[in-house]
């Protein structure tokens, strides 16, 4: 065991001043291997632990498949988890408020044109909205989670970017309320993901040797077109793909079956690879062009949520597109409404989330983020 894992595992992580006997902490617990860890340092900690699972959707209508979260089993693991730490454990329904706020959203977005990305809303929602207030009702001083990120707390409780940058969830927690990130803690934040499995083994947990999630949750196989087609299936009608200059290539059968930035599977021959460079849902029209033509620098943000004070948007920072993107140089104008990119980055799609970072001595701090709406070469 490593000294910041047992520092980790020996130390007052959640920072409370008060007995951590009397202090009652609620753990999102998924059934997965994080957040049972989670659960039991912080019982170990002499902290009263009670675990909470998440039934979001009908099971036996998606299935469970391999990659997945959030599963029948799922729930049936982190009861097992909770039984062996002797912790109380409850299961709340979320199923309605998932489908509305989550998996219709996610089928809208690609009616929309966009390329959605539902764990931000999950998060968003039913998570750390609806979760907090159910962890209040219940008294609890803090909420728990397994994801890869570090809170901060000086004055106020700041996000930042993991030790383990391979596990980075800060992406996806960009829209976390500054009043939910004072009661939220990530006690991971500081943890390789290897250390987690170890520590996993090391207090006998039975997950520790459970696959990591990596699948979205409700859809099955990967195949999210399933899911749109059944709930959407207006956006499955046959359409023009042109090229930049306005003349037509083809034809596609929706424009659900595209994103932008594709290269495979648009079926219109050419000698250099044509890319997915716009869809128009009320033209029900698919744009391609060249590489060259997909690269944007200007983004155009709504519904904005900031981690910081509006006057320290000012300087240079760096934005992420997508999850698995890097950090790219950029400036931040209009209230967080304009990002501007110091080079052209490809792919960059509506619906996606842009989230603002800067690097200071402690790390590489979140300072909030926003929907993108529209690029601009």
């Amino acid at each position: 065991m490593s000294l910041a894992t047992s520092q980790i595992v020996n130390n007052n992580v959640l920072g409370f001043d008060k007995d951590k006997s009397k202090t009652k902490v609620v753990v999102a617990m998924s059934g997965g291997v994080d957040s049972s860890v989670v659960a039991a340092l912080l019982k170990k900690q002499g902290y009263e632990v009670i675990g909470i699972t998440l039934q979001l959707f009908d099971y036996g209508k998606i299935g469970k498949t391999k990659g997945t979260c959030c599963a029948g089993k799922d729930i049936y693991d982190a009861k097992k988890v909770c039984d062996q730490l002797d912790i109380k454990h409850e299961v709340f329904n979320y199923e309605s408020i998932f489908k509305e706020e989550v998996i219709e959203k996610f089928a809208d977005s690609y009616v929309k044109g966009e390329t959605p990305i539902p764990c931000v809303d999950c998060n968003q929602t039913v998570k750390f909205r609806d979760l907090f207030k159910s962890a209040k009702e219940l008294d609890a001083d803090a909420l728990a989670t397994g994801h890869y990120v570090r809170r901060i707390f000086n004055d106020t409780a700041k996000m930042y970017r993991p030790e383990d940058l391979n596990r980075d969830q800060s992406y996806f927690l960009f829209n976390t309320t500054q009043e939910q990130l004072d009661f939220l803690r990530f006690p991971l934040g500081d943890l390789p993901k290897s250390e987690t499995r170890n520590l996993a083994r090391t207090l006998n947990l039975q997950v520790a040797n459970k696959p990591d999630s990596q699948d979205i949750c409700f859809v099955p196989n990967g195949n999210y077109k399933t899911i749109v087609e059944r709930l959407r299936p207006e956006s499955f009608k046959p359409g023009n793909i042109i090229n930049t200059q306005g003349e037509v290539l083809g034809q596609h059968d929706g424009i659900a079956n595209f994103t932008i930035g594709q290269r495979k599977g648009i079926k219109v021959s050419s000698s250099d690879p044509y890319f997915v460079i716009k869809i128009d849902p009320a033209l029900n029209q698919v744009t391609v062009g060249s590489r060259e033509d997909l690269l944007v620098k200007e983004i155009y943000l709504k519904n904005i949520n900031f981690l910081c004070e509006e006057n320290e948007l000012e300087g240079e920072f760096f934005a992420k597109v997508r999850s698995t993107g890097k950090l790219l140089s950029c400036k931040v104008y209009e209230e967080g409404k304009k990002v501007v990119l110091d080079e052209g980055e490809a792919g960059v799609s509506p619906g996606q989330a842009c989230v603002f970072y800067k690097k200071d001595d402690i790390g590489v701090r979140v300072f909030g983020g926003g929907w993108i709406d529209k690029t601009e070469k």
